[in-house]
């Protein structure tokens, strides 16, 4: 089990997550963050922090984002594991279902 990041982190990306985060596992797509399911060590620092309430762990995720844990999962289906956000820094790409989303920050 991880935390997921769901669509209300959608053209928001405050980053309060990323500066909390022990263990370097939230990842910046181009409209949204990502938590990396083998990195996240499930302490749940991030979740409180988090200004739109868009973190949850995966089984507490509402149902109506329940596709969130595979856009989150598959977002990293060609990055593998790089073993820390910061050293990659941000990504000019986002899980295609993020990426055809209308504007959010309205």
């Amino acid at each position: 089990m991880t935390y997921v990041i769901a669509l209300p982190c959608v053209d928001v990306k405050d980053g309060a997550c990323v500066e909390e985060c022990p263990v370097d596992c939230i990842y910046e797509g181009a409209r949204t963050l990502y938590i990396h399911p083998d990195e996240c060590v499930d302490c749940g620092a991030c979740e409180p922090v988090c200004p739109t309430q868009a973190i949850f762990y995966e089984d507490d995720l509402p149902s109506e984002w329940a596709n969130w844990t595979e856009i989150n999962d598959t977002f990293f289906s060609d990055l593998g594991s790089p073993g820390g956000a910061a050293r990659l820094g941000a990504l000019d790409k986002d899980h295609p279902f993020v990426s055809q989303l209308p504007d959010q920050s309205e």
